[in-house]
């Protein structure tokens, strides 16, 4: 079996990856929301490595681990504020397309442009495409959880 290749390397890929986390991170949004964003995509996605960075991170920041344990059953569980259950549930949809899934309904953009600004919506979708990029990287170069980048 060949060697598989750790991701995007090339200097220009890296560049345009720290712009729009830039982008991201100018949006508004809450930095623990983007977390919980980040790890419910990755969960979605059985991407091991950005499951693991995300709540480690997310530890580091201050997030509780009863939080990030249940973020799995964020629709079963009281730790979850009206806003984060808006952005996990646009999350969901964005993520889940395959299979015929209905993707973004009205009802779920609707809620979530209850809670956030066009900016702040802007910066959660880019989160949600930038962790499935990186998911589907790490998925194909078969990446593991616990490495350091």
């Amino acid at each position: 079996m060949q060697a598989r290749m750790n991701g995007p390397a090339s200097p220009d890929v890296i560049t345009a990856i720290q712009h729009l986390y830039k982008a991201i991170h100018a949006g508004g949004v809450d930095k623990h929301l983007l977390s919980l964003v980040h790890l419910r995509t990755s969960q979605i996605n059985g991407c091991s490595p950005c499951v693991f960075a995300s709540t480690e991170s997310a530890r580091k920041a201050g997030e509780t681990d009863e939080r990030l344990h249940n973020v799995v059953a964020w629709r079963e569980t009281p730790f979850y504020t009206e806003e984060e259950r808006a952005a996990l549930a646009l999350t969901e949809a964005a993520t889940r397309l395959q299979d015929g899934a209905p993707g973004v309904t009205d009802e779920i953009w609707d809620a979530a442009a209850d809670h956030f600004s066009e900016e702040q919506l802007s910066a959660i979708i880019l989160e949600i495409a930038m962790t499935n990029f990186f998911n589907r990287i790490n998925r194909t170069t078969r990446e593991q959880a616990g490495k350091t980048w």
